[in-house]
């Protein structure tokens, strides 16, 4: 895995983390216990702080990044979906962003909440619990999201994250 501290910026990686070889973290970013990054994501804790907490999955090419006073965090069994960008906002315990979402400056994603694929939640936007959030810009859908297929997606990723550590291996 490509993991920089940058200068005195050093990433914290539970030991029972999953970050892919091909996922690249850099600074002052933290990942939980059995969370799993996966292959092309980006992690950028240059400008500011990234939290990811435990059971969490950052899938494939997404990006995260912070800057000054406006952190991004990731709550606990939380799903960000493939090609997503979290920039400066907070996702709450059992999120989902689905892929290609895009969540800006400021924004959260409440506890059990979803924001669909594709959507763009522009910064500043409070997504209550449990709601659903679609289009660009994103409107918000109260009481539509599914929490229990989030659950099942969270479990799903840390089973994976579990199968890669003892399984993947490099073929050249």
């Amino acid at each position: 895995m490509a993991v920089y501290a940058l200068g005195d910026l050093v990433p914290k990686i539970d030991p029972r983390a999953f970050v892919h070889p091909d996922a690249t973290v850099i600074g002052d970013v933290e990942i939980g216990p059995e969370s799993t990054i996966w292959p092309g994501a980006v992690l950028r804790g240059d400008y500011g702080t990234i939290a990811v907490g435990a059971r969490s999955s950052i899938q494939d090419c997404s990006v995260l990044h912070a800057g000054p006073g406006f952190p991004t965090f990731v709550g606990n069994d939380c799903v960000v979906g493939h090609i997503v960008h979290l920039e400066g906002c907070r996702l709450e315990d059992e999120s989902l962003v689905g892929s290609g979402a895009i969540v800006l400056h400021h924004a959260v994603v409440g506890c059990g909440a979803t924001v669909g694929a594709g959507a763009v939640v522009r910064g500043g936007t409070h997504i209550p619990p449990g709601a659903l959030a679609v289009g660009v810009p994103a409107t918000i859908r109260p009481g539509s999201s599914r929490i229990e297929m989030i659950r099942v997606a969270a479990d799903e990723y840390v089973r994976n994250g579990h199968r890669y550590r003892s399984e993947l291996r490099r073929m050249d």
